[in-house]
């Protein structure tokens, strides 16, 4: 060709050829000038003055990725939740790494070669008989996909991370105040008295037909959304290689044959797989199956009715599910539920002479400070009387004098007395241990949140949404 144009260059027909090729050259250099390299932009997040690469991701959910055992490495490549996740995570780690970089350099720390060059000779994993030895040094960075200038790199940061962050896992010590008056929150005591009411102490006999309408109409029995569902599964030893590609293969030609139009079931039945129909239910009440787990269940309450998945790796083998039917939420039919509404008239009918009743008791106990059938006795925040009861006796203040709405029952309840606890020496070692982590916890969490500040994170929303295919 460049011959030809050569030897040709004063035809016309070379001529425009000559044209054409020097005009795409000139708008690729003109396009790279408008558009500011964007093509040859590969930051995908700035930290600061910090920049997270394309190739620094990857590196590093590479190196993740090898950390995880087969079937987890399957199972995050199959799932769309848990490659997200796993996601999150590097960019988590980068642009932690890259803030504690930032804070480093601010603040001036310098770690020498030589410093570096004394923790690696530190390492047990590089040492024989306590000795660094060069052939494992090699040897274990060969088997890690690190080179030495890499390895190196990330050794720095780990020693710079700890001095930027080092001050933060100092315990810090909490006030004897402190823990005294959480250690009485939590193991103090209260003496209490209480009358139980019981709904179902109370006779409402049976509804006529125009009560039970009445009510179905002030209590709408909604039923929620419902699916029609039905799979087919290859089965497959899938930690076997040669089980799990026979699997897929067969997986593939029953896609494709249900892809040309053949349902589901004749698909399975001429590929010797399994076609299984789970009928109609709801994201409250699954049916018993062996692949219907949270993340399936996730899968096909987002899925449109009448389409099929993609294929889905599982335990069992390989998966194609189908929303056959979407049952929008609606009200229940009356006729269906009025057995069930008799029930719910006359548990709400019980429960407002039980209130009545009550609020005879709590009268009483307010104006003449007698309470009908009481109880009184000493209880914790987790023991000693019904939940509800706890709850709002140590949610009252002393002397305090309520209804306590609780699970088939009213409780009128008066609040005595607090009573002390005595002090136990390893409860309360215990209690200053749990203080202090959730001090430093804290503390953790607001130097995170001056780092964000001190050092903002920007998506370079292009190259982002690029790589991410978003």
């Amino acid at each position: 060709m460049l011959e030809y144009l050569r030897n040709a260059a004063d035809k016309p027909l070379a001529k425009i050829l000559i044209g054409i090729l020097a005009f795409s050259f000139v708008g690729w250099g003109v396009a790279e000038w408008i558009f500011g390299s964007v093509a040859g932009d590969t930051t995908l997040v700035r930290v600061g003055n910090a920049e997270i690469t394309m190739q620094q991701f990857s590196l590093e959910k590479n190196r993740q990725l090898g950390a995880m055992t087969r079937e987890q490495q399957r199972a995050t490549y199959a799932d769309p939740v848990l490659t997200q996740a796993l996601d999150n995570q590097v960019m988590s780690t980068l642009t932690t790494q890259a803030m504690t970089d930032n804070r480093a350099k601010d603040l001036g720390f310098v770690i020498s070669d030589a410093q570096i060059a004394r923790e690696i000779r530190s390492f047990p994993e590089f040492q024989i008989d306590g000795q660094f030895s060069t052939y494992m040094f090699d040897n274990v960075l060969a088997n890690s996909g690190y080179s030495e200038a890499a390895f190196a790199d990330v050794l720095r940061r780990q020693v710079l991370r700890g001095y930027v962050l080092g001050a933060m896992s100092v315990p810090v010590e909490v006030p004897d105040f402190v823990a005294k008056a959480v250690y009485d929150a939590r193991y103090g005591q209260r003496q209490i008295d209480f009358a139980t009411v019981k709904f179902a102490d109370f006779d409402v006999g049976t509804p006529t037909e125009e009560q039970l309408r009445l009510f179905y109409e002030q209590n709408p029995h909604m039923v929620p959304e419902q699916r029609v569902v039905s799979y087919v599964l290859i089965p497959a030893e899938m930690e076997q290689p040669d089980s799990y590609d026979e699997a897929y293969e067969k997986a593939i030609k029953v896609e494709d044959d249900i892809i040309a139009g053949e349902t589901m079931e004749t698909a399975a039945s001429r590929h010797n797989a399994r076609y299984v129909s789970l009928g109609t239910f709801d994201a409250g009440n699954r049916p018993v199956d062996e692949i219907l787990n949270d993340n399936m269940m996730s899968r096909v309450f987002s899925m449109e009715e009448g389409l099929e998945s993609e294929l889905i790796e599982t335990k069992k083998g390989f998966v194609i599910v189908r929303v056959d039917k979407i049952i929008p939420e609606h009200n229940a039919d009356y006729e269906t539920i009025k057995k069930d509404l008799v029930s719910a008239w006359k548990t709400a009918e019980q429960r407002k002479q039980a209130y009545v009743r009550a609020n005879e008791l709590l009268v009483d106990l307010n104006q003449k400070g007698n309470l009908a059938e009481k109880k009184t006795i000493s209880v914790t925040r987790t023991s000693g009387a019904p939940l509800d009861v706890l709850n709002a006796a140590f949610n009252s203040e002393i002397g305090n004098n309520s209804i306590v709405n609780g699970q088939g029952a009213f409780y009128v309840l008066h609040v005595e007395k607090d009573i002390a606890p005595k002090i136990d020496d390893k409860k309360m070692g215990d209690l200053r241990k749990e203080l202090e982590s959730m001090v430093n916890k804290e503390i953790m969490d607001d130097y995170n949140a001056f780092l964000i500040r001190e050092y903002p994170i920007k998506i370079n929303e292009k190259v982002y949404n690029r790589f991410f295919a978003k």
